[in-house]
């Protein structure tokens, strides 16, 4: 039994158990709702609350610590084997250890330590497993017999019930704060580490960008050009193209379905829409690279052009068409939302239904809509897989469509990959591109944030 099979029983033994107590609650009042404190509903959660939580938080910190636990068990074990190797050669040889305890290919033939110390490693896999279901099953037991000997008329169960789940979403918000704390400081650690070696002017305003660096001191002509003008030129390009099609698009397909369409109509057209947003991003990629890509390359030989075969332009166009979607869908629910007295104000004025759209509900739902636009911007700029097939990984400085470029996430996902060290600049230029990347989303949702707030105020 693996760890999810037993989130799965522990799961529906919580079930049960929210079943059990609010069929005990009605027993207790007698079948009257009136003489409970609380709703059996919330005598249910209750239980389910002693039977399940401490039992799934006992197998969240296993599945934390597990790892780190049971490697310093084996490397104690080791300790007379391991005393003269590197930080490096230990990772190694922790690494062979257990890829060798799951089945997985080793660096090396396996040596009979190695070999001992796999095994060794699965026998304590194993009894730390046996171990947490023992514990996760008392822990169940104990709970439910707490939690039933206390379900009674008089029991504040839901007091105590939205206590905890207060808790719960403190607890929440206070891992999604740190998580986010994490990210920008990782950021910014390691884009510092880049600008000690690369100066902050020659990135930012630097107009050559080959980041490709020397792996050997022997190497020649690989020292690296850092200049990002090229990458956030190609990501802009990109993500306008995108915006030229996904915005009229959007927002047009929103008031039809808000103010024209049938409720039939809307009923199919909508659906439709979304569907475009549940397509996986690489069948976009394919879509692009072998059907828009060529097709665009063989008009622009008909009419004299040359058209590169990836380029700005066919990225941009497949993309501005997945994210129409996020402009439609939410730019619809937002002109739905406006009030239907608003409507009934103008017609009344004499207006019609296109002048009473113009101008009274597109300016009473602007403030939705600079979302949904601010939205479909963030999904373009972080889309990678659509300009990998169709615009390629060329880091060309230009303002034509017609030429392949690259983006920001495409450059960050190349640095991060292949047998480059970890501390060099070619790799930490990609912290340095994510940072600049936040900052101009930072700003973005900044200035959508001060539009929003204006026209709120001045149509609610």
């Amino acid at each position: 039994m693996n760890t999810l099979i037993l989130i799965v029983v522990l799961l529906g033994l919580s079930t049960l158990a929210y079943q059990y107590g609010r069929r005990k609650a009605l027993s207790a009042a007698a079948g009257s709702y009136h003489s409970l404190h609380s709703l059996p509903s919330y005598h249910g959660v209750y239980m389910a609350l002693w039977c399940g939580f401490p039992a799934l938080l006992i197998v969240l910190v296993w599945l934390m610590f597990q790892t780190s636990l049971i490697e310093t068990l084996v490397l104690s074990d080791l300790a007379g084997a391991t005393a003269a190797l590197s930080e490096g050669q230990i990772n190694l040889l922790l690494s062979d250890i257990r890829n060798l305890a799951s089945g997985d290919i080793t660096s090396k033939e396996p040596n009979p330590l190695t070999r001992a110390a796999a095994d060794r490693y699965i026998e304590l896999e194993r009894l730390g497993f046996t171990l947490m279901i023992a514990a996760t099953l008392v822990l169940t037991a104990s709970g439910f017999i707490l939690g039933q000997r206390a379900i009674a008329p008089t029991l504040r169960a839901r007091p105590k019930v939205e206590r905890i789940v207060s808790w719960l979403l403190l607890i929440a918000s206070i891992v999604a704060i740190i998580t986010t704390i994490g990210i920008v400081m990782s950021l910014l650690f390691e884009s510092i580490r880049f600008f000690e070696r690369v100066s902050v002017f020659e990135f930012i305003f630097g107009t050559t960008w080959s980041p490709q660096t020397a792996l050997r001191a022997d190497q020649v002509g690989a020292s690296g050009a850092f200049g990002a003008v090229p990458v956030f030129a190609g990501t802009l390009l990109i993500t306008l193209i995108a915006m030229v099609v996904a915005v009229p698009i959007g927002l047009m397909a929103a008031i039809y379905m808000a103010e024209y369409a049938s409720p039939a109509t809307r009923a199919v057209v909508k659906p439709l829409l979304e569907i475009l947003a549940g397509i996986p991003t690489v069948v976009y990629g394919f879509f692009a690279a072998l059907t828009i890509g060529p097709a665009l390359r063989g008009w622009g030989e008909y009419i004299g052009l040359d058209v590169a075969s990836e380029s700005a332009l066919a990225a941009g166009l497949v993309m501005g068409v997945m994210i129409i979607p996020f402009v439609s869908s939410l730019s619809d629910d937002v002109i739905n939302a406006v009030p239907q007295s608003l409507r009934d104000g103008s017609y009344a004025l004499g207006a019609t239904q296109s002048e009473t759209i113009r101008q009274v509900i597109l300016p009473a739902s602007l403030h939705g809509i600079v979302g949904a636009i601010l939205l479909a911007v963030s999904r373009a700029i972080g889309e990678t897989m659509i300009v990998v097939m169709a615009a390629g990984l060329s880091a060309n400085l230009t303002a034509n469509p017609l030429e392949a470029v690259t983006t920001v996430t495409v450059q960050i996902v190349t640095l991060l990959v292949g047998d480059q060290e970890f501390d060099s600049a070619k790799t930490l230029a990609a912290f340095a591109l994510g940072l600049v990347l936040f900052l101009v989303t930072l700003t973005l949702n900044i200035i959508a944030l001060h539009v929003v707030r204006k026209y709120r105020e001045e149509y609610d």
